[in-house]
């Protein structure tokens, strides 16, 4: 819940698609950070903060009107939209009556304020753009890399975030990209034959065999896969039994997040093959250790 680029030469519309979030969470990043002494000048403020009071208003009242929204692509309006009227039903308004932080980046204006929905709290920055004295919404985020902090150049390191902000990031790049993948290959060949391309169990297999040596190879498959998973994907794994005849593996997984809170992911694929995709890969991972 993630600017453009200049581009030299033409990219493929659903490649853009994917990319929009992941795009604009750095950019608006460089516009949410607080960089210390650089503080709008007052009368700036003053006029930036009454958009968010116009904002807050509309919020209370049930959502903005979808002629007040203007995303980055108009593939987001729709996800855009909704998220804003699940806000509206679940903002604590008194989150949303304090001042928010504000950075003004051209015509755009970024409001940064930590709000709640469902017992999370988490820091939001929500995008605005300014045309001739009138404001429509942009775009909102929860991953902000503070990247206007960088030292004096050159410099070889680069302000981080957390574990969990670099695995999320590092799921939604990879599977924008491989639900790409699969509906270029079924539009080609057909659902079956895309489904196969993510079938990688034989090798899967043999990580697991070789990188776990000292257990039985069926049992190093569901141990290598708990590793995997929590420690390379960031994912939530429990296991909870594993015997000569059985393994039970629990797993809270970005994948299946991603869906949920990414603009771009149930507009490109049906829920039904997106989870086949899993299915398909677990199942031949399965198959392979016998």
């Amino acid at each position: 819940m993630n600017g453009t680029r200049r581009l030299s030469t033409p990219v493929p519309a659903p490649f853009l698609r994917a990319a929009a979030i992941l795009t604009a969470a750095v950019l608006l990043s460089a516009a949410c950070g607080d960089r210390g002494g650089g503080a709008p000048a007052a009368g700036v403020a003053g006029a930036d903060l009454s958009i968010w009071r116009e904002f807050v208003t509309a919020m209370k009242a049930g959502g903005l009107p979808a002629a007040k929204v203007r995303p980055y692509y108009e593939e987001l309006r729709q996800p855009l939209l909704g998220w804003l009227k699940e806000m509206s039903e679940k903002a604590t308004w008194a989150e949303w009556e304090k001042t928010p932080k504000v950075r003004r980046v051209g015509g755009h204006v970024h409001f940064l304020i930590p709000l709640t929905f469902d017992g999370q709290t988490a820091d939001y920055c929500l995008t605005f753009l300014v045309d001739d004295g009138a404001w429509s919404f942009r775009h909102l985020e929860t991953i902000i890399i503070p990247l206007d902090e960088i030292g004096p150049l050159p410099t070889s390191t680069f302000p981080d975030a957390d574990e969990p902000t670099k695995a999320h990031i590092r799921e939604e790049t990879l599977w924008s990209r491989e639900i790409r993948v699969f509906n270029e290959l079924a539009a080609l060949k057909g659902k079956s034959y895309a489904l196969d391309f993510f079938k990688d169990g034989e090798g899967y297999f043999l990580a697991a065999k070789t990188w776990v040596p000292f257990v039985e190879p069926r049992q190093a498959l569901v141990l290598y896969a708990c590793w995997e998973q929590a420690n390379l994907r960031g994912n939530t794994v429990t296991l909870e039994k594993l015997d000569d005849r059985e393994a039970v593996v629990k797993m809270s997984t970005y994948y299946f997040k991603l869906y949920k809170v990414t603009a771009h992911l149930a507009q490109q694929i049906p829920f039904e093959d997106y989870t086949k995709i899993f299915e398909t890969i677990w199942q031949d991972r399965a198959r392979a250790a016998g």
